[in-house]
């Protein structure tokens, strides 16, 4: 009984812990070295936030898209010309974030400045992540009315 509980509070700990050490990266540059609010991780300045949120906009697209790419690739590498699909889909998933994420991510960061407020980075995270959910649930159900 007590071995389920321990084995529990350990995996919790892994992935709090796992979660600290991405966000820990500082993978954003910083324009000014000072702390500007909560902790060491807020994101104060424009560019920062938008930088942040649209970071995690291209990470998270290519995570949806390329294991896309590569079952394509592994299915349809014997045919004619489906053969090129999997180059398409990367492709979408490079375009999309640098197209559109570029503008979501702005305004994203344009509202948190506007309001006065730094953003963590478990924010920009979420928010980058949240984009392409929302692009892969649309997509998805875009398919599924044309059935």
């Amino acid at each position: 009984m007590i071995a389920p509980l321990l084995l529990r509070e350990m995996q919790d700990e892994y992935n709090v812990g796992f979660v600290k050490q991405i966000l820990s990266l500082n993978l954003v540059p910083r324009k000014n070295v000072t702390n500007c609010g909560r902790n060491d991780t807020s994101l104060c300045d424009f560019s920062e936030m938008w930088y942040g949120v649209f970071l995690w906009a291209v990470v998270s697209s290519l995570v949806f898209h390329l294991p896309a790419a590569l079952l394509a690739l592994a299915t349809l590498r014997r045919h004619k010309m489906a053969r090129f699909f999997p180059v398409g889909i990367l492709l979408m998933g490079l375009i999309g974030p640098l197209f559109g994420g570029v503008l979501t991510s702005a305004a994203i960061a344009g509202v948190y400045k506007a309001a006065g407020k730094s953003m963590f980075s478990l924010e920009a995270l979420v928010f980058g992540v949240g984009q392409s959910l929302c692009v892969f649930i649309i997509s998805f159900f875009r398919v599924l009315a044309t059935l």
